[in-house]
């Protein structure tokens, strides 16, 4: 960036510049040739040609008209602008010139003349790759305007800290305390330069619009794809939009209107003329999350579990590399790593060997099919126990694990049941079943048909009647049925 450390906040001047240059008159002499000849007649009347900065723009019987006008326009200048010193009387001349009949016509040279110039002011332009973008009133102001820009995302402690290391060529050696930030570098994401220009007065912005200015930057046309699962209001929010700004964007929509997916919509947003680049490291202590292991022992009943090691998380020291743009972090990289604590991972035996009497403490569905026509919980004034399963396939009932039926008949209010010891604090009973395929005492494996389903007992229909115990307390079968 082309900036000087030495600026002086001079007065600003003001400038006449021609916008139209109006044809000349055919009675305009010729005034290269020598001084002008008055004539004493009192006939003749005298007129004034009005040049500004050497170009001819029209003639006027009066010059008081001519310096009024300019007065107007520097009295208009000078509101919006302070400081101001005028270069004006050395730009505007008058050559008189004796004429028997004037053709002067004051109010519609006054027209022309108004429309020919315009007041400019000395100015500093904040120039983006090239182009001038905003006007400032000093070159303080256009430096202090790109600074507060940077201030944006980084304290003023912390780009005075850069500032001083970098003019003392410090390195960034030393390690980062835990939590410290340190900056490496901020700057624009584009070519910046000052330049003083000549504009007109009321372009020239103060520091804090010239700000959010360069911040809001202009309009850029986007197109978004409709996806599965959009609606509109999700979409203008990930856009930083509002419904109202989307239904603006796209006449054609309403808030009714079904999207399709592919579908491309406008989501036209502001666009930053210039972005604030941030690299920085960041030190940070993190937890290491221990991990779950399971040791298999052929040894041990399938089903049981045994914990061998309980879990510890671990610490780390790691310090990040990180990019921001305008605020928004766009790459982060892990630079070095520092163990404090080492991770203890939890460990659990798990058995694995099968026994025929012993279940594994995970049910199967004890039907071919069906459903659950009626849920655990209250139902006509009394507690329903289990779970009713309607509608299999066929009408086999199965032992949803390995045990040892430790009943097997008539239930009362269950009708043909069959009750399941699974030798590991659960048990199961069955109801309702038209029939039976096993008795007390014997040996079942997950899967064994057990019975027929039917309705038996206090039924309204034919369907099983589920329950699982453990530990001697009622539970919900649906929460152990895979």
């Amino acid at each position: 960036m082309l900036f000087s450390n030495k600026a002086s906040k001079s007065k600003r001047f003001l400038f006449l510049k021609t916008a139209v240059i109006t044809t000349m008159a055919a009675s305009v002499i010729a005034f290269s040739n020598g001084p002008v000849a008055f004539a004493t007649s009192p006939k003749l009347t005298t007129i004034y040609h009005v040049y500004l900065n050497g170009t001819y723009i029209g003639n006027v019987t009066d010059k008081d008209i001519i310096d009024k006008l300019v007065s107007d326009k520097v009295d208009s200048a000078k509101k919006s602008i302070k400081d101001v010193n005028l270069k004006i009387g050395s730009q505007v001349q008058y050559i008189p010139e004796q004429v028997f009949r004037s053709a002067a016509n004051n109010q519609e040279a006054v027209q022309t003349i108004q429309n020919s110039f315009e007041i400019q002011a000395e100015a500093s332009a904040i120039v983006i790759d090239g182009t001038p973008v905003v006007y400032l009133d000093h070159q303080e102001t256009a430096e202090q305007v790109i600074k507060n820009l940077k201030l944006q995302y980084v304290t003023e402690d912390q780009l005075t800290e850069l500032e001083t290391r970098k003019a003392s060529a410090e390195t960034t050696s030393t390690q980062l305390q835990e939590n410290e930030t340190r900056l490496l570098d901020v700057h624009l994401s584009k070519n910046v330069s000052v330049e003083t220009v000549n504009i007109a007065p009321d372009k020239i912005m103060s520091a804090a619009d010239a700000v959010t200015f360069l911040q809001k930057g202009t309009l850029e046309e986007k197109k978004y794809a409709i996806q599965e699962g959009d609606v509109l209001e999700t979409i203008a929010e990930d856009h930083g939009l509002k419904l109202a700004d989307i239904l603006a964007l796209n006449p054609d929509l309403t808030e009714e209107t079904l999207l399709k997916i592919g579908q491309e919509i406008n989501i036209t947003a502001l666009k930053p003329f210039i972005e604030v680049i941030v690299d920085k490291e960041l030190n940070q202590q993190e937890e290491i999350p221990f991990a779950n292991e399971v040791v298999e022992d052929s040894s041990m009943p399938k089903g049981d579990t045994k914990e061998k090691q309980k879990g510890q998380n671990g610490s780390r020291s790691v310090t990040y590399a990180i990019t921001e743009q305008n605020g928004v972090t766009v790459k982060k990289d892990k630079s070095s790593e520092q163990i404090l604590q080492q991770v203890v991972n939890h460990i659990v035996i798990k058995g694995t060997k099968a026994i025929p009497s012993r279940g594994e403490g995970v049910f199967a569905w004890p039907t071919v099919g069906g459903y659950v026509s009626s849920q655990m919980g209250y139902r006509w004034g009394k507690m329903h126990k289990g779970i009713d399963i309607a509608g299999p396939s066929n009408r086999a009932i199965k032992a949803a694990d390995n045990g040892v039926v430790v009943s097997a008949g008539w239930g009362n209010g269950y009708g043909n049941r069959v009750i399941i010891d699974h030798q590991n604090g659960f048990r199961t009973l069955y109801g309702h079943m038209s029939s039976l395929n096993v008795k007390a005492g014997q040996t079942v494996s997950k899967g064994t048909q057990i019975g027929i389903m039917g309705s038996t007992g206090d039924s309204t229909g034919v369907h099983l009647h589920f329950e699982v115990y453990k530990n001697g307390s009622l539970v919900n079968p649906l929460s152990y049925l895979k």
